[in-house]
């Protein structure tokens, strides 16, 4: 079989049980459920794979909403993996249910087609909760999911169709300043203005931004500043997300940042105290093997996919997963322009027949990848090694 018949042939299975696959997708869509309290959207995944022949186990790792589903055999396995968690207010404004029906009909073609032909090769379907904040993939790692899993590959909708460009890490910080009330008009002297501190902090970062590299990010909010304008404030809080490519950058970042909040804290008198907000996550690195293949298979089945200018400059702790192992994280274009992620129109475009059918095709490229993976050892050489 060559490479456009195996494309053809996952892409008709998946056709086949476009239903099931469009289905999971609007259910989940439908109702919308936060980090780790996905139940609804672990369910409907696991019973449908259960109706394909996979095993299954959930939860997993120690975390109810995760899971872990399996079909095949051999010493080499590929993990497709799944994201189902929704946004406070804006509901699946990320499109975690498209990556999760993808993930599953992935691997129900690629573990079919490896059966039809009588092939070696275990497909691995993994369920990762909480991706927004909550680091469901870096608490899974510490439970070593990773093991006995050779690459892993999710896809991720957009307003455009790529290969996987890379992340950056993430750390992020919650910043409080202490000062001493008074009243703003009759004894000002006597106060210490924890919202100074704070405006000050935010200022210093402001200047600041201006000498980072262009593979840095930093960007935060004031929470909270005061309660009445003539009380001077005794409290303050900001928090604060700092992003790069590089590790060594983002420590001298974040040595920076605290000498900022250090600093602010001199300047008005005040102490301040901070707290990690959420687990850190790691870069993506992006195979470069498995790319090629999954930009190849989008092609053929119309996803038109581009080359971005630069480096993609958002994160996931999916990043964690690729700096364990092999693995890639493209994206899949579901809107016919530009539309920003985390926004009501990318929801929209999330729970949309052209989004089900843009996500029907990059599971078909995502099954491609799965399947290369597990059958060519060529391949599997240039992925694991990196080429």
């Amino acid at each position: 079989m060559n490479a456009s018949d195996s494309t053809k042939e996952l892409h008709e299975f998946i056709l086949q049980h476009k239903d099931d696959y469009c289905q999971l997708a609007k259910a989940v869509w439908s109702h919308p459920e936060l980090a780790f309290e996905e139940r609804n959207a672990c369910k409907l995944q696991v019973d449908l794979l259960k109706q394909f022949a996979f095993e299954t186990i959930t939860p997993y790792t120690g975390l109810e909403t995760a899971y872990f589903a399996w079909k095949g055999h051999g010493e080499v396995s590929f993990c497709f993996v799944a994201e189902y968690d929704a946004l406070p207010e804006l509901g699946h404004g990320c499109g975690h249910n498209l990556i999760a029906a993808a993930a599953v009909a992935a691997a129900t073609s690629c573990a079919r087609l490896l059966e039809q032909n009588n092939l070696p090769g275990r497909v691995v379907v993994m369920g990762t909760p909480a991706e927004e904040s909550g680091g469901g993939k870096v608490r899974m790692l510490e439970k070593n999911c990773l093991d006995g899993i050779d690459a892993a590959m999710m896809v991720h909708p957009s307003w455009r169709s790529t290969p996987d460009t890379g992340s950056t890490a993430i750390r992020r910080f919650d910043v409080e300043f202490f000062g001493k009330s008074a009243h703003a008009a009759a004894a000002p002297e006597l106060g210490l203005n924890a919202l100074d501190a704070t405006v000050l902090l935010y200022n210093g970062i402001s200047v600041w931004r201006q000498q980072l590299p262009e593979s840095a990010r930093i960007h935060g909010v004031i929470k909270e500043g005061g309660h009445a304008p003539n009380i001077i404030p005794s409290q303050s809080l900001s928090r604060y997300y700092l992003r790069s490519t590089s590790d060594d950058v983002l420590d001298c970042m974040e040595k920076r940042f605290f000498d900022i909040v250090k600093g602010a804290a001199l300047m008005t008198g005040t102490t301040y105290e901070i707290k990690a907000h959420n687990v850190p996550y790691r870069s993506r690195k992006p195979n470069d093997e498995l790319n090629r293949i999954f930009f190849q298979a989008s092609c053929e089945v119309g996803l038109n996919p581009v080359v971005p200018n630069r480096p993609g400059r958002g994160s996931s702790d999916f990043g964690d997963f690729s700096q364990k192992i092999p693995g890639i994280h493209p994206y899949f274009g579901i809107a016919s322009g530009e539309i920003a992620a985390h926004s009501k129109a990318f929801c929209e475009a999330a729970g949309s027949d052209y989004g089900m059918e843009q996500m029907l095709k990059a599971a078909t490229a995502m099954a491609k990848v799965g399947y290369t993976f597990l059958t060519d050892p060529a391949v599997r050489r240039k992925v694991i090694n990196g080429k």
